[in-house]
């Protein structure tokens, strides 16, 4: 028997929220496929001549609640399930933050560490050359994912700009500010996790001292540990792609900040300001009370659930707990703040900062921590009650969330009961 595609597992999510409402089976047909995959080869010039193709995707997965929203990622393990497992994710946030979008994704299949910035610029402008009748600010808006960031996004919507010959910053978000970018879309996915934590403090028995392991210390690992040592918790490991450093007292973050401004791992504070080495491997085991998986999916599985220590787990990447994982982590009454909540602050404010580009009328960064605050809290409040009363875990409740809403707009436009009644 064939291991369950990463799709085939996500999907697992959908099952187990349906059991919890009452939803016409046409709701669950239209949501376990994509509505549209996209494929396409980029070939650019490289820098000593040569021509080079790569392979890129975009998927536009149901735009029932509006036009589907999704980051572009530069990677070299990317893939079209992948893209899809992630576009299925999307349309799911979306639903939880009430946000007038659908779910979308796209990637390239390359390590962008082996390409040079020219090069960078080229590949991005051909994403967009071949992807301009799939995208647009009504239809299909892309933002920043691994190994993407604003200036990328910048090129794209400069390229798209071009192509339909009139500015159209909306197309793209996640763009630097110069260009139509919001203020607070830098730390929004940890910002917004942060709001979460700190509102069901009392809850997830967090409202004293905490201290935190972080798993992958990009932007967003970065900003949550910025935010919540500020609340005077611990950072006592964390870890990025070559290894971890661990301090029982807390970690020197200002040393970690500058060693990956500076192009460094972690690893290379070790021996400084009590930095111990620590195997990536062995983070997920660290003694903590939250522990944030911040890098990649499939971080926290069969094989490792059980070593995790950690009373919450706060998903600031999308699907580090594969199902299995999950299970487990629910028999050792660990609870998982979920992706599709944990993370969605990033696409809150991506929102915020299309309808600025809308309107053509933009907000200080005040009032945009303010909105986020309010939607996280909202709706983390929503989804922790649907737990309570169901005594389910928050996964399957911020899923039956979502679920709830998705249905009534696909049975909005009918079903069967309505066409043979």
């Amino acid at each position: 028997m064939s291991e369950p595609s990463q799709l085939e597992q996500a999907l697992v999510r959908l099952d187990d929220a349906a059991q919890y409402l009452n939803i016409d089976p046409d709701v669950i047909e239209k949501l376990k496929f994509p509505r549209e995959t996209t494929q396409a080869r980029l070939m650019i010039r490289m820098d000593d001549g040569s021509r080079k193709s790569f392979l890129s995707w975009r998927c536009r997965y149901d735009d029932t609640r509006g036009p589907t929203k999704g980051g572009i990622r530069f990677h070299p393990n990317s893939n079209a399930e992948e893209v899809e497992t992630l576009a299925f994710w999307m349309t799911f946030k979306c639903a939880v933050m009430n946000l007038p979008y659908g779910g979308g994704k796209g990637a390239v299949q390359v390590d962008p560490r082996k390409l040079s910035k020219a090069e960078i610029e080229r590949l991005s402008r051909s994403y967009i050359q071949a992807f301009s009748r799939i995208i647009g600010p009504d239809r299909d808006i892309p933002a920043p994912d691994v190994y993407t960031n604003s200036m990328i996004m910048g090129w794209m919507a400069d390229e798209y700009s071009q192509i339909v010959d009139r500015y159209e910053p909306a197309v793209i978000t996640g763009k630097p500010i110069a260009l139509g970018g919001s203020k607070g879309r830098d730390d929004a996915t940890a910002r917004g996790g942060y709001y979460l934590v700190r509102h069901l403090a009392g809850e997830l028995g967090c409202d004293g001292s905490m201290k935190v392991a972080i798993q992958g210390f990009g932007n967003a690992g970065q900003h949550i540990a910025r935010l919540l040592a500020g609340d005077g918790h611990k950072i006592v490991a964390v870890s990025d792609s070559e290894g971890g450093v661990y301090c029982e007292f807390g970690l020197n973050l200002s040393l970690l900040m500058e060693a990956k401004a500076a192009g460094k791992s972690v690893v290379s504070t070790v021996g400084q300001s009590g930095h111990e080495a620590l195997s990536a491997d062995a983070l997920i085991g660290v003694e903590c009370d939250l522990l944030v998986p911040a890098a990649l999916e499939d971080m926290i599985h069969q094989g490792n659930a059980e070593l995790v220590k950690a009373k919450v787990v706060l998903e600031l990447a999308n699907g580090p707990v594969t199902p299995e994982g999950d299970r487990i982590l629910a028999k050792k009454n660990v609870v998982v703040l979920p992706d599709i909540l944990a993370n969605a602050g990033g696409v809150t404010v991506s929102y915020f900062e299309w309808v600025q580009n809308k309107q053509g009328y933009y907000w200080d960064v005040e009032e945009i921590h303010a909105r986020l605050k309010t939607i996280m809290e909202r709706e983390g409040r929503a989804i922790w009650n649907i737990s309570q009363e169901k005594g389910i875990t928050v996964r399957t409740a911020a899923y039956v969330h979502a679920l709830s809403r998705l249905a009534e707009a696909i049975e909005a436009h009918g079903t069967q009961s309505f066409f043979v009644s």
